[in-house]
């Protein structure tokens, strides 16, 4: 063993030491080791630093903004609705499409991403169907990180794997070269998860704590609610008026919350200011803020027609506006003010509905009655305008966000731009007709050239400590190389085992992948091990990409512990699970993934292995 080896292993402890410790975060780690490996003479800086422009890299960040564009027009939202719908309160249906969605939704976008935004969607479907949420919640990351086994962009541990094949000269994996070794095994893990359901929840059956929802918001204020929804008629007095000409909170006790008009994309969303005009057929979310408001005297008098405020046909416009509670504070410049001596729907966006002081709901039209610090407020308006007001708390204070906040989709109407995209990419990159990275970046444009996304949500939609840690650990691996430490690996692995088995050495290749991802992410360790299992092919000379392939469904094989994927991290809370838990069902389901995907390599990546 040369001083540059030992240098280099010596790193590769701490690194290693460090990542299971978690700290410092492993991002930091991965540039602690940029700055340190010049140092060693074995890498020069500019070979530190190559691993931030590889295309590979590049490829990652776009990705995360593609995979975003689908959650923030909705996409991802519509298809968890659909896998409930056609579930129909079945739990085993309902597992069997919970997995299906979201393996399918994270093939093509991040699967941290997919989890997250699948978390609140399974907690309601467990209260709604009186299932155990953590019977839904195991599966779901299962699921997601299975999918890094169907597609080239699933997961960045599969386009690691790929960079690795291209920089040593070989042809890198299709776009669907890894769907025939994920299907079997995501229809294997749902068959698995199904079976063992029961052994999933420590609490017998109980569903999740139930969590503040609109509806009760509006009860605490008034019994019988206080918001209404009317369609307007034709021969309406209020079609082709204004709201400031209408000035319906003085004539009428109600204030517009919001406007549904149907557009040429299907029905929009129109917010209330002083110009905007009515039209037939509007339909008009209203807010009461008098006492004495008479809802059919208003609707006859009128020409409106009430419309239910539960249903389906509610559904998306909820979505888009909501209510909430807001705190006046100690040094308010509200306290003393009326809300319309305030100006507070020009100001804020939002409609105060009712005030309560203590126990009590204050009487009268709620935009007269004067402010006093600690009166708290039931504000209705549209969630972009909501969540802004979160971080603010000088003046009103946003209490508990209601669950419906989980459901706002800000740029619905462009969902089909962003499915239309997602295509084009995906097509780009299946044919090959570009190169990855500059099809994906073409996406990026195209999303924010037709408005889904700006230039703040798109950097804030990449995941940059993956990025660095991708970029950082990538020199690392070339430093293995130039030491021999990568062939001094494969030449252990091929005396230990022997050329003679090559199935067995897959195998172990399979179990050291999924081993060394127990302590440091999936991520880190395919750039450790893609130049292991090349190294191991050349010393048997050997196809590259049944090896190749290994450590990429290794990787993605991170069932067995919580820290192994921030995937397993995201569901351990609001499943309830404990440490063991993952071990019980994630260590049987491995051994199987290591079965099956050992079988398949050599049959559908034939070895090549001359007699």
């Amino acid at each position: 063993m040369t001083v540059e080896l030992a240098m280099i292993l010596g790193l590769l402890g701490v690194a290693l030491v460090l990542f299971a410790l978690g700290r410092p975060r492993m991002d930091a780690v991965a540039l602690m080791l940029v700055a340190v490996l010049p140092f060693t003479g074995v890498v020069s800086v500019p070979e530190a630093l190559s691993g931030f422009s590889d295309p590979s890299v590049i490829l990652i960040a776009a990705l995360f903004v593609i995979g975003d564009a689908l959650v923030r027009t909705g996409v991802a939202q519509w298809i968890g609705d659909r896998m409930v719908r056609a579930a129909g309160g079945r739990e085993t249906r309902l597992i069997a499409f919970l997995m299906l969605a979201a393996a399918g939704l994270s093939a093509v976008m991040s699967s941290t991403g997919v989890v997250a935004i699948f978390v609140p969607i399974v907690l309601r479907i467990a209260r709604a169907a009186r299932v155990a949420a953590g019977r839904l919640m195991m599966p779901l990351s299962m699921a997601a990180l299975i999918s890094g086994m169907l597609t080239l962009v699933a997961t960045p541990p599969n386009m690691v794997v790929n960079a690795a094949l291209v920089r040593d000269g070989h042809e890198g994996f299709g776009f669907f070269a890894f769907t025939p070794f994920g299907l079997p095994i995501l229809v294997l893990a749902i068959l698995y998860m199904v079976a063992v359901r029961r052994r999933l929840t420590t609490t017998e059956d109980a569903p999740p704590p139930r969590r503040l929802r609109m509806r009760d918001l509006a009860a605490s204020y008034a019994p019988d609610g206080r918001l209404l929804r009317l369609q307007i008629g034709p021969g309406s007095a209020l079609a082709g008026q204004s709201l400031d000409a209408l000035d319906l909170p003085a004539r009428a006790g109600v204030t517009v919350v919001m406007i549904e008009r149907c557009g040429r994309l299907g029905p929009e969303l129109v917010e209330p200011v002083a110009a905007t005009q009515l039209h037939a057929q509007d339909i008009l979310l209203l807010g009461v803020v008098g006492a004495r408001f008479d809802g059919t005297q208003f609707a006859a008098r009128y020409g409106l027609t009430a419309l239910p405020m539960t249903g389906r046909d509610v559904a998306r416009p909820a979505r888009e506006f909501g209510l909430v509670e807001a705190m006046v504070p100690h040094g308010s410049v509200l306290a003393g003010r009326s809300p319309a001596e305030a100006r507070m729907r020009d100001t804020l966006g939002l409609s105060v509905i009712a005030i309560r002081r203590g126990q009590a709901v204050l009487p009268g039209p709620a935009s007269d009655s004067a402010l006093r610090e600690g009166d708290t407020l039931l504000l209705a308006g549209p969630w972009r305008v909501i969540r802004q007001m979160a971080g603010q708390r000088r003046d009103l204070v946003l209490l508990d966000l209601p669950e419906e906040a989980e459901e706002f989709v800000p740029e619905r109407r462009r969902a089909p731009i962003a499915v239309a995209v997602l295509l084009g990419v995906v097509a780009a990159m299946a044919t090959g007709v570009l190169p990855n990275a500059q099809a994906a970046l073409i996406g990026c444009l195209a999303l924010g050239l037709f408005g889904v996304m700006d230039t703040r949500s798109g950097y804030r939609a990449i995941s940059w400590q993956t990025l660095v840690l991708i970029a950082g650990m990538m020199p690392f691996a070339l430093a293995l190389q130039r030491t021999g430490g990568v062939d001094l690996a494969a030449a252990a692995a091929l005396e230990l085992i022997g050329a003679e088995q090559p199935r067995l050495l897959l195998a172990a290749l399979f179990l050291a992948t999924t081993t060394l991802s127990l302590f440091i992410s999936n991520t880190a360790t395919a750039v450790l091990m893609a130049p292991v299992a090349l190294a191991i092919a050349q010393g048997l000379g050997a196809s590259p990409y049944p090896f190749a392939m290994c450590v990429a469904l290794a990787a993605s094989t991170a069932f067995m512990t919580p820290v192994s994927s921030p995937v397993n991290l995201l569901v351990l809370a609001p499943g309830g699970y404990r440490f063991m838990d993952f071990v019980r069902i994630g260590t049987p389901f491995t051994v199987v993934t290591l079965v099956v995907s050992v079988t398949l390599l050599p049959i559908l990546l034939p070895l090549g292995i001359a007699p």
